[in-house]
């Protein structure tokens, strides 16, 4: 590949930062089958802890198991099943994992694996940043949301204080395995979660990948669906080359936040009742209808975005937390939080965005009428459940 920058293969994506950093995030069917040997090199002559929760631990522990039996020294690895859940997504948990590891006597050529979906990940991605200062770890990603954004990234972390993710450390993975299998035992809300991420992907990027999901809004839902191929790969190459110039944020104007300024805090405020993804979309909503107001798109384009949403089974509101006072507050924190400015994505059309980057530009009085017009919009276009 180039000297930095992100290379399609057949089995998946190598990314090269211009800062030095490289890794793969692999395409995988089978990734648990004894005779693949994707994972193994990545496990090969290192001790390895490996970490599920406990629904991917009755669903996939016993492949799981059979796979490092098949592949590994006895006595070389261990499986252990931590609680999931963002109500555990704390430093505690991540102490938990280092005590397991220091009780293991892992070394620091050893490997800790993270089985599971985005919160794992995190987790364990997180324990093994500051474990011994830092050893590898393996992501092998269970669900659409892990697919296609925690698992392509370098980010870890726990929430802390009352904010998501206000802790944690940029930890690129030695492995990051993607199997679409997995998708199959997925529920239909968490399908609906990863579609989030998606469209906030193809609304900023990619009108062709928007357009796609509007013609098969069933996407990952029945075997062998006839788009899920190119969706999943599309979606996680365009967060790759967005993530790839900027890997460790030194920039904080990032496309990529589209659908993160107020999302954090809806999520957060619902006590976790709103879904990552589900927050993600009200996100978009909100800002969609902000970047109408500001005459950055049409009603048409606005609806279109919306229409999209609900027709994937995500909400665009919540009358308990889409309040001017939250919302209001949510975006004095990512200002703060962005070094004093404020960074918000706003759609321009379908497939591209811009900053709007001063407090001043999206006064009180706008976000207000803003959430005036999608309340009114909801009972047609979904409030969240």
């Amino acid at each position: 590949m180039a000297r930095h920058g992100v290379a399609a293969d057949p089995d998946g994506f190598s990314l090269r930062s211009p800062d030095g950093v490289a890794y793969r995030v692999d395409i995988e069917p089978g990734v648990l089958h004894p005779a693949n040997p994707r994972l193994a090199g990545y496990l090969a002559d290192r001790r390895v802890l490996a970490f599920a929760g406990p629904t991917v631990d009755r669903l996939y522990g016993a492949d799981l198991r059979r796979y490092l039996s098949a592949w590994l020294a006895p006595g070389s690895w261990d499986v252990h099943v931590i609680p999931t859940g963002e109500q555990h997504k704390t430093m505690a948990s991540v102490e938990r994992i280092c005590a397991i590891a220091k009780e293991s006597g892992l070394d620091r050529h050893g490997v800790m694996l993270a089985l599971g979906g985005g919160i794992a990940s995190d987790i364990v991605g997180f324990a093994a940043a500051v474990y011994a200062r830092g050893i590898r770890h393996v992501k092998v990603n269970t669900t659409l949301v892990a697919q296609v954004d925690v698992g392509v990234g370098v980010k870890t972390g726990v929430n802390a204080y009352g904010t998501k993710n206000m802790l944690g450390a940029y930890h690129p993975p030695h492995g990051s395995l993607n199997d679409p299998g997995f998708l199959a035992t997925l529920p239909r809300r968490e399908i609906a979660c990863g579609l989030g991420e998606i469209v906030k992907m193809a609304v900023i990027r990619d009108a062709r990948l928007f357009a796609t999901l509007e013609r098969d809004p069933g996407v990952f839902q029945r075997p062998g669906g006839e788009h899920d191929d190119y969706v999943l790969r599309r979606s996680m190459e365009l967060m790759l080359e967005e993530l790839c110039p900027n890997l460790r944020e030194v920039d904080l104007a990032r496309l990529v936040d589209f659908g993160h300024t107020f999302g954090p805090a809806i999520e957060t405020d619902s006590g976790y009742r709103i879904a990552h993804g589900e927050s993600v979309a009200i996100d978009i909503a909100v800002s969609c209808h902000l970047a109408r107001r500001l005459g950055l798109i049409d009603a048409a384009t606005c609806a279109r975005i919306t229409g999209l949403l609900r027709a994937l089974g995500l909400p665009v509101y919540d009358p308990a937390t889409c309040t001017p006072d939250r919302l209001h507050a949510a975006m004095r924190s990512a200002w703060s939080r962005r070094g004093r400015r404020l960074h918000l994505v706003v759609p321009d059309g379908i497939g591209s965005a811009v900053f709007i980057d001063d407090l001043e530009d999206v006064p009180d009085s706008l976000l207000t009428a803003a959430l005036a017009d999608l309340a009114a919009e909801a009972p047609l276009v979904g409030a969240v459940r």
